[in-house]
């Protein structure tokens, strides 16, 4: 047995060094030895026991010395790169090996040893060289070393940490990049720039997870951890967990208005699915959510969305990722928009039918909008309505009280806009303008100059504001400010437009914007904690400190990240409130009042 033992695994050795050998013949001594098992009185009952001793023993003990020596010889002459082929091939060979000549009980036990010899022995040099083929974009070989480390236990795991490490740098390489040296440029980072910085890493390292690591779970999971850390935490937004839902925010916004620069539907709809991929990856998603509702607010009163499908398709984007409570509120803005519609036709037919024509020469529309839906502050200062529009404003306000009563209207003067007349100039313009803009160009009606003081006297609008506004109207010439504090109507005023856009954004308005949603994220979170807390102590009735604050950040996670200092502050107001106690003689364990 043993000579012909010995002969046969010369020949298996020969053809693993590439010679050409008599595979039937192999395959005739082989089965041989497995006959040799077979009961005589039963042939349906073989045992393996004469097999398995005198062949497949030796043979295993064979294979690991020849690739062990193979391996090491080979790793010390070539690259990484070149084993990783080299193994597949051996590996694929055996697999043959035993299609054509083997028994196949031998499957298990050869495989498991080559791929301990193969690539056990060498996962070290693989993991380290890991990072290189991640580096020049390796493909091919990135696929090879996966589906080889995949055969052995614990294999993946380090490549699965160095490739999460791998992904945090690049996001943050990209951001810093951009930022410049010593965040340079990070106040005045445009959003689609940024945004796209962040979505063209999550893209590649994506396409690395789908085609060289066949979208593993692991790697899955190491690919959103990166993502979720360099989407919050980078260059661009320094120790703020604000920055990033702002960008994403102002982004969104800027694809839902007509201005946009994309010329499809289908461009717009892919646009805004990409902005979903970021916003998976952000920890404060009711940020978002606020800058969202404040610029759609803006986007809808100023009528400039591109599309009411890309608001619904975006809406519906929203509400599947962060279900009906996240978007009631963008919703009953559609409906106030639609209501206030109705609304004016109604109002204009009557005064069509009253005959009265007072003001009739006035084409408005109005839009009124619930106070718990809509993001917007009354103004904070008076303002003296101009007497050319007031009968509208008195009719309207009458109307409105007689349909509804009850109802309280504040006039929002601060995003209500007007188009104005010239009749001063050879040619005829249409100034588009704010209502304070028009306020204060109305006054020129009666008089050529006004100083600062005198159009104070006639609006209300604070020296403050009113400087920023009167600064618009002399750039663009409408105004000349010679004297300080002194300005005259423009009497040799051009331009090539006939329809002139003078309700541009004043730098004070925009940072305000900014500071009121934070404010208001700030106001939100308080009672978000603190409906959390009624809703555990009311489910759990008696628990501990420690375990009531663990269960806050699980609950309320998916929204934003809850400070435990604002927990425990909570827990404060909740017990001057009277919502839950101490238990008696324990310190750290609370109970609920009914």
């Amino acid at each position: 047995h043993t000579k012909l033992a010995s002969a046969i695994l010369r020949l298996i050795e020969a053809q693993r060094n590439g010679e050409t050998i008599d595979q039937g013949l192999v395959k005739k001594v082989i089965d041989s030895f497995v006959s040799l098992g077979l009961d005589e009185t039963d042939t349906n009952k073989a045992s393996l026991e004469v097999y398995k001793e005198h062949f497949e023993g030796p043979f295993i003990a064979a294979t690991e010395k020849y690739y062990k020596t193979e391996s090491e010889a080979f790793l010390a002459e070539n690259t990484v790169s070149d084993y990783l082929k080299r193994a597949e091939e051996r590996l694929r060979e055996e697999e043959d090996r035993i299609e054509r000549y083997l028994n196949a009980n031998t499957r298990k036990t050869l495989i498991s040893k080559c791929e301990h010899v193969l690539i056990r022995e060498h996962a070290e040099k693989m993991w380290d060289d890991f990072q290189q083929l991640l580096d020049y974009d390796k493909d091919e070989d990135l696929q090879r070393m996966y589906a080889l480390l995949a055969r052995i236990p614990e294999g993946l795991e380090p490549l699965r940490k160095k490739f999460e490490d791998h992904v945090k740098r690049a996001g943050q390489a990209a951001i810093a990049k951009l930022v410049g040296e010593g965040g340079a440029n990070a106040d005045s980072l445009e959003p689609k720039v940024y945004v796209d910085a962040l979505l063209e890493v999550y893209r590649k390292n994506q396409h690395t997870v789908q085609r060289s690591f066949k979208n593993e779970m692991g790697f899955v999971a190491a690919l959103d951890k990166a993502c979720r850390d360099f989407v919050n935490r980078n260059a661009a937004t320094g120790t703020s967990t604000t920055k990033s839902p702002e960008l994403l925010a102002k982004h969104a916004d800027a694809l839902l208005r007509k201005s946009n620069k994309l010329a499809e539907e289908v461009e717009l709809e892919e646009a805004l699915n990409q902005t979903m991929v970021l916003f998976k990856y952000i920890d404060d998603k009711d940020v978002f959510q606020t800058f969202y509702t404040t610029k759609l607010s803006k986007r809808l009163i100023h009528g400039v969305s591109a599309s009411d499908e890309a608001e619904a398709s975006m809406i519906s984007k929203l509400k599947d990722a962060c279900g009906f409570e996240y978007t009631n509120k963008l919703q009953r803005m559609f409906t106030d928009m639609s209501l206030s519609k109705d609304l004016t036709d109604q109002f204009k037919e009557r005064i069509e039918q009253s005959g009265d024509s007072t003001g009739a020469d006035i084409n408005l529309s109005i839009l009124v909008l619930g106070t718990n839906f809509w993001p917007l502050n009354p103004p904070s200062h008076e303002f003296i309505i101009p007497r050319e529009i007031l009968p509208t404003y008195e009719r309207f306000t009458r109307y409105y009280q007689n349909k509804h009563s009850g109802r309280k209207l504040t006039w929002l003067w601060n995003y209500s806009k007007n188009e104005l007349r010239t009749n001063y100039l050879n040619q005829k313009y249409i100034l588009m303008t704010s209502s304070y803009q028009m306020a204060i160009l109305i006054q020129y009606n009666n008089a050529e100059t006004l100083s600062l003081d005198e159009l104070f006297a006639a609006t209300s609008i604070s020296k403050d504001l009113l400087t920023q506004i009167l600064g618009v109207l002399v750039k663009a010439k409408i105004l000349i400010n010679e004297e300080t504090d002194q300005y005259d109507l423009n009497p040799n005023f051009k331009s090539k437009k006939i329809r002139v856009n003078l309700n541009l954004p004043i730098k004070a308005e925009v940072k305000a914007e900014a500071v009121d949603v934070l404010k208001a994220v700030d106001e939100d979170r308080k009672y978000v904690i603190q409906a959390t807390i009624v809703r555990i102590m009311k489910a759990r009735k008696t628990l501990k400190n420690q375990a009531l604050i663990q269960e806050v950040i699980s609950q309320i996670n998916q929204r934003f990240t809850p400070k435990i200092p604002d927990i425990k502050k909570a827990i404060e107001t909740l017990l001057e409130k009277e919502y839950i106690e101490r238990a008696e003689g324990q310190r750290d364990t609370f109970n609920y009042l009914a």
